[in-house]
């Protein structure tokens, strides 16, 4: 066996060892809800998928008419061949959402993020992340050069002494933040964070990624927070969009800057036409049917109000169990009575936090939400 080999073997026999191990399985989702995996159809309650959009005709529509007049890629870069005609109506409709001047589209979420960060931010330069936020914030942070500091999770006191201690040495700052936690789903204050932000001559960054489609009648979490000043409104269009890609909106200067430097905007092939088209659809989807927007806040609620739990704040509700072998062996028995909720595990939580993360869709069914309420009380108790 060669170094490497063993090197990775070694590695993969630890993460097993530790329950940490983790593998793909091929799932066939038929709608944003009903899954097929091992030869088991299931209700699953682990897709972003919060609209269902992803399977709604007229967004599959969408993409295949887009494909019959611009091809299935875009060819190049955006600045070199790839700025297809729809990028322009995409980000013209995404400002509007956000009550911004401008907006640029990426490859994905986590392009984005690993793109703007730097944009704004280099050596010399500090950024404050919440210590609870997507891994691709600390990407781009880090990639930055610029100082990293952490505040305590959704903590403004901790926020405002980690920039009166480091801000004064810095020559930009920006403080980044989800909306949403994907992974605990409350919601960051961002009114009091953005007023923080201010004091300080900081920016504001937020991921609204599990935001957008589903709060403030669909324009996301910003929508919450009227008096927040946020400069960079950065998100997906992978969750409640439904398909694929990420985006920011800012002031037209910014968002000129954002093009002309991001490394990943700039020296990546651009989104396939039909992913363009499909988040175009989708927003339609959002602004012609609020009773669907407001679905799965209002499926999360029912299942936090049948076990006695806080009331959700967005479509995410977390079941923490501790250990990852609580998870796993609570996501079996739920997979044992046609339920797929996925168990999360460090690193992707903190150590001792394993837990079931729930996401509900709008499609999910009143009598499968308390289903699976039924199926989860026993875990609470233990």
């Amino acid at each position: 066996m060669d170094t490497l080999t063993r090197y990775a073997q070694a590695k993969i026999d630890g993460l097993e060892a530790q329950s940490l191990a983790r593998g793909l399985k091929p799932t066939h989702r038929f709608d944003g809800v009903r899954v097929e995996r091992g030869g088991r159809q299931m209700i699953s309650f682990s897709c972003n998928d919060y609209l269902g959009l992803s399977h709604h005709p007229a967004v599959k529509a969408a993409a295949v008419a887009a494909i019959g007049l611009y091809g299935a890629g875009a060819g190049a870069s955006r600045l070199v061949t790839g700025d297809h005609p729809l990028y322009g109506r995409l980000e013209a409709r995404l400002a509007d959402l956000k009550s911004a001047e401008a907006a640029c589209v990426f490859g994905s979420g986590y392009l984005a993020n690993a793109g703007i960060i730097p944009t704004f931010a280099g050596p010399g330069d500090l950024v404050v992340v919440d210590e609870l936020a997507h891994a691709c914030i600390w990407a781009g942070a880090r990639l930055s050069g610029a100082e990293v500091v952490a505040f305590r999770h959704n903590d403004v006191g901790d926020l405002a002494a980690k920039l009166a201690q480091a801000r004064r040495a810095a020559g930009h700052a920006l403080v980044t933040t989800d909306g949403v936690f994907s992974m605990d789903g409350d919601i960051a204050p961002l009114d009091a964070i953005s007023q923080v932000a201010r004091e300080h001559s900081a920016w504001l960054m937020v991921d609204d990624a599990h935001g957008l489609g589903v709060l403030g009648g669909g324009a996301g979490t910003a929508r919450l927070f009227p008096d927040a000043h946020i400069d960079l409104h950065m998100g997906t269009l992978s969750k409640a969009i439904g398909g694929y890609g990420g985006y920011v909106c800012a002031t037209a200067p910014a968002i000129e800057l954002i093009k002309m430097r991001a490394r990943t905007l700039v020296y990546t092939t651009g989104l396939p036409p039909a992913s363009v088209a499909a988040a175009l659809a989708a927003l339609d989807v959002i602004a012609d049917e609020p009773a669907r927007v407001a679905a799965p806040l209002a499926k999360s609620r029912r299942f936090t109000a049948a076990l006695g739990l806080p009331e959700a704040q967005s479509a995410i509700v977390p079941i923490v169990l501790g250990a990852a072998e609580a998870a796993l062996a609570a996501a079996a028995a739920l997979e044992a009575e046609g339920l797929l909720v996925v168990p999360i595990r460090p690193p992707t939580v903190p150590a001792g936090t394993a837990r079931l993360r729930i996401a509900f869709t709008a499609g999910h069914p009143d009598e499968a939400v308390d289903r699976l309420a039924d199926a989860v009380r026993p875990w609470l108790a233990r």
